[in-house]
């Protein structure tokens, strides 16, 4: 996460976005052949290629309370809504999980509640499912709950390792989870501080925790996906403009492809890679490092989620308090 254009208020760290850009219709023109010889005919010009087509908001859901992350459970074809609702960074237990049907209507805005029938919550971020195990980042700590009832199943802290702001989650296919931890702090009048340091932390099934990778080639990291096709994690950095593909010991990430930057949440989606971009309000898939914009004009856009039944991109306006459905082509 790019440290000093953070508001006050941002979840995945960032302040002050930029406008965002439209656009050009297309960056490719044909090519003009040149001159030939009387004998030979003019090359015939370069294919251009078609204009992929736009993606249609088809919801924008109001009421949320700086929302941060957006899932689909697709077995309860429920969407998921993490509230951090306050600072990114406060132990003050007034974080909230909503359950959103597809439709747009909010089935209950306070499902699990931060201080409420044995919940803490203090500034929920990523999301993710195993089973029936909804698993939620919170600052410094992972907490599990049921995801039919809301009832507290588990908490791991990684306190004692020193983890600073967790921000997304994953479980891998054997069901190890994997989070990434930014390693930002805010100061007393709302600057964004990085004591670090860039990690992906590891919880096994027996509930250990490990270090999986660390160091500035993560780039404050943020977004994690699984790669299952290519048996890899893809990360998005908020501190640069890298998308990055990883797997368990490898010495560093590879960078894959390269954007806007101050990216925040990413997911697989058909062999494309969606990521959200803080600094230019859009949703691109990049697809073999080139970049294409599906989405624009969404300020804040945080971790994005997928509803592959509807074939609609999920995506949590971090400082407009709603979250906005988009309908992809």
């Amino acid at each position: 996460m790019t440290l000093r254009f953070l508001c006050v208020a941002a979840a995945v760290c960032a302040a002050c976005q930029r406008m965002a850009r439209t656009p050009p219709a297309s960056d490719t023109t044909a090519t003009v052949a040149e001159s030939q010889p009387a004998a030979t005919p003019p090359a015939p010009p370069a294919s251009t290629p078609p204009p992929v087509a736009a993606a249609t908001k088809v919801l924008s859901v109001e009421g949320f309370l700086t929302p941060e992350s957006v899932l689909h459970d697709t077995a309860q074809d429920i969407y998921f809504v993490s509230n951090i609702n306050g600072s990114p960074t406060a132990k003050d237990n007034n974080g909230f999980i909503s359950r959103v049907k597809p439709d747009g209507a909010v089935e209950n805005l306070k499902f699990i509640e931060g201080g409420h029938n044995g919940a803490t919550l203090n500034a929920p971020k990523g999301l993710a499912l195993a089973g029936d195990t909804l698993w939620v980042a919170d600052i410094d700590a992972v907490r599990a709950f049921d995801a039919k009832t809301g009832a507290p199943r588990d908490s791991v802290s990684l306190s004692k390792l020193g983890a600073v702001f967790l921000n997304d989650i994953v479980v891998a296919p054997a069901g190890a989870l994997y989070i990434t931890d930014t390693g930002i702090r805010f100061d007393d009048v709302g600057n964004v501080l990085h004591p670090g340091p860039d990690r992906i932390f590891r919880i096994g099934s027996d509930r250990q925790v490990t270090v999986a990778a660390r160091g500035d080639t993560l780039g404050r990291p943020n977004g994690i996906a699984v790669d299952v096709a290519g048996k890899r994690f893809i990360v998005v950095s908020f501190g640069g403009r890298s998308v990055l593909s990883w797997k368990p010991g490898d010495k560093a990430p590879v960078v894959i492809a390269k954007g806007a930057g101050a990216f925040d949440g990413v997911d697989i989606v058909g062999g494309r890679i969606l990521v959200s971009s803080w600094n230019d309000s859009t949703v691109s898939a990049y697809e073999t490092g080139q970049e294409v914009k599906l989405i624009t004009g969404v300020p804040s856009p945080a971790d994005i989620g997928f509803d592959g039944k509807r074939n609609r991109v999920l995506i949590p306006v971090f400082t407009g308090n709603r979250v906005e459905v988009w309908q992809l082509p």
